[in-house]
């Protein structure tokens, strides 16, 4: 029973406790050193019981359980300047797949951190107009920076962002001939690699394929070599050519009715940016060929996944995305706090104490798996 007291005593020793037990420890060792008589007896069983209670006190220590370390992480949040501002920049900006992912994501990062985001950048594709947003925000001197990567003539905009003290982050597609701290995305050739191979199996290795995207985009122009490289592989699979679809819904539509116009034995079409699916899907639901012209494209929106339901979509290779943007914020947060300082002055050093480089993966969706990714 005096080891089983010294284990509580112990226990109540470390850190601190819900409730004072140390005092009524003491007493119940009093009463189990003293002298045993008739008129203050008290049993094993009920000094066992009260030390039961006593345990069970301190496994209700708030300081291990769940709640408490929930207070601890938003009384943490609470702590963080509520004036920093963190500004994501991107073209496009009200694109549903932009809003629905990377903004949804950056914006509810802000809310669990306790700081302001921002999102600035065109309605439309543009990207001057993205480069002149980027040089009007450095001029705020934001408290950190996220930048769509969407074309290499950012760097600029870019490389004055960083030289002004700023830490800046690009996600998506990578600007490597800019000066960026850090870029996190996809492995858009890995991407095509995996059109590639899917497409080559549903035409079981033969025929035509052709595929659409953003032409001159570094991102697109890798995933166009990753499938190019896999279907001349085979032999019988002749490749008939890659077509710009401007990221235009229609445009992907009439290019897909073109094709089919001019080849009849057309076997398969793969698509690259989040307009390709829809507009090639349209196409092929016209001319009565679903089915029978196998389809590959990127991204997974609503309409995405109905045309994989319908059947007319065979797979869909999706980003991570909102892992890119809140990572891509996370790590902003921690230039900024220096929360891994590798040196006794990182800025100084001129050392980034983030991964200077993430790749977050991609998904695939078909018809087995599609009802997992409808809400």
């Amino acid at each position: 029973m005096r080891y089983y007291l010294d284990l509580v005593e112990y226990l109540t020793k470390s850190k601190s406790s819900l409730i004072p037990l140390t005092p009524l420890v003491k007493g119940v060792r009093g009463i189990v050193n003293r002298r045993p008589n008739y008129s203050n007896r008290i049993s094993y069983h009920q000094i066992y019981f009260f030390s039961l209670l006593l345990l069970t006190l301190i496994a209700c220590d708030p300081e291990k359980g769940a709640k408490y370390r929930e207070q601890q992480a938003a009384n943490q949040a609470v702590e963080v300047n509520s004036d920093e501002e963190y500004v994501m920049v991107t073209t496009a900006v009200n694109m549903p797949l932009y809003v629905n992912h990377d903004q949804a994501a950056f914006k509810k990062w802000g809310q669990r951190r306790g700081v302001k985001t921002s999102i600035l950048g065109p309605s439309e594709w543009d990207v001057q107009a993205q480069i002149a947003t980027i040089e009007q925000v450095v001029g705020t001197r934001p408290t950190g920076l996220l930048i769509n990567g969407t074309d290499p003539a950012i760097a600029s905009a870019i490389n004055k962002a960083v030289e002004a003290g700023i830490p800046t982050v690009v996600y998506d597609s990578d600007i490597p001939q800019s000066q960026r701290h850090a870029f996190l995305g996809t492995d858009w050739y890995e991407m095509g690699r995996l059109q590639g191979e899917a497409m080559a199996k549903l035409i079981n290795g033969k025929g035509k394929v052709a595929c659409m995207g953003i032409l001159g985009m570094t991102n697109m122009e890798a995933g166009f070599q990753g499938l190019q490289d896999v279907l001349a592989e085979y032999p019988d699979i002749e490749f008939i050519g890659k077509y710009d679809d401007k990221a235009n819904v229609e445009e992907a539509a009439r290019i897909t009715s073109d094709l089919i116009s001019a080849n009849p034995d057309l076997a398969g079409v793969c698509g690259f940016d989040s307009n390709s699916g829809p507009g090639i899907g349209l196409a092929i639901k016209e001319a009565g060929k679903m089915g029978k012209i196998k389809v590959t494209t990127v991204d997974w929106e609503p309409e995405h996944l109905k045309l994989v339901q319908e059947g007319v979509i065979d797979l869909l290779v999706g980003q991570k995305r909102e892992l890119f943007t809140w990572y891509g914020a996370q790590f902003l947060f921690d230039m900024v706090h220096q929360t891994n300082r590798l040196s006794s002055d990182d800025q100084a050093a001129g050392i980034t104490n983030v991964p200077y480089h993430v790749n977050t993966g991609l998904l695939t969706i078909t018809p087995e798996n599609v009802d997992q990714f409808i809400d």
